[in-house]
């Protein structure tokens, strides 16, 4: 019976762990599946490439919703699973272990765009590997919801949606300002804050929409965007995901 532990690294920590895994024995199974695959495809590649009886049953779960793929490393010594912060292209397999794509990927310095926003203030930042190189951030006023009825909350209610309106609009224009000089070049762009004010803010910003096929998951635990809360959002996108499993004996 195995156990496993879940945990974050950054992008420096995770090209260590992947150093310490290069350099464990080599009776080991590599496998790299691209998003998309299907819970079929994703469970035929395991049973056949790491042709074992003891696959953890939430493995192919992992792999299937994962947006960026899954990097599976299997061997005697270590067994762990990897969420990259960027999509893993095509499906491979190697003996031992396999790590120079996850490495190549995570050495790759990709330019990323990060748009921040909760009603009253934004972040909208560009950054090449884990260096910011362009930043904007701002407030605006938006009221707080009118909790008391009748038409007074009417009135209300339209000028806060005019007040939205109005610092979606702001907000728009700056990352036009920030980013479309880079647009083509930006490799992914990440939006964080809140989710109904992420989608407001993509109805009404068209410049946008150009990134669709490009952008990764939100982040949307991200406190009222401020310079440093745009810094520290930096390296949460560097971040991968790990599984490790153990020997229950292991753990004890």
């Amino acid at each position: 019976m195995l156990a496993s532990k879940r945990f974050f690294l950054s992008r420096a920590k995770m090209l260590g762990f992947l150093d310490e895994l290069e350099a464990a024995d080599n009776t080991a199974k590599s496998l790299y599946l691209p998003s998309g695959l299907s819970h079929s495809e994703v469970e035929d590649s395991l049973k056949e490439v790491l042709n074992t009886p003891d696959i953890p049953a939430n493995m192919t779960e992992l792999a299937v919703s994962s947006a960026t793929g899954a990097a599976i490393f299997w061997g005697s010594s270590r067994r762990c699973l990897v969420l990259p912060p960027f999509p893993i292209r095509e499906k491979y397999f190697a003996p031992g272990y396999a790590v120079e794509p996850l490495r190549a990927l995570l050495r790759h310095d990709f330019s990323v765009a990060l748009i921040l926003v909760r009603l009253g203030a934004y972040a909208v930042g560009l950054c090449r590997g884990e260096s910011l190189i362009a930043s904007k951030v701002g407030t605006g006023l938006v009221h707080g919801r009118h909790k008391k009825g009748g038409s007074s909350q009417q009135r209300f209610q339209r000028h806060r949606e005019k007040q939205i309106e109005s610092f979606l609009n702001r907000v728009c224009g700056h990352i036009k300002e920030k980013l479309e000089p880079q647009a083509r070049t930006v490799d992914y762009l990440v939006y964080g804050g809140a989710r109904t004010t992420i989608l407001s803010l993509q109805k009404r910003c068209s410049f946008l929409q150009q990134f669709d096929n490009r952008t990764l998951a939100p982040l949307l635990d991200i406190p009222d965007p401020r310079q440093v809360v745009l810094e520290t959002a930096v390296g949460r996108v560097w971040s991968s995901k790990v599984v490790e499993w153990y020997d229950d004996e292991a753990l004890t």
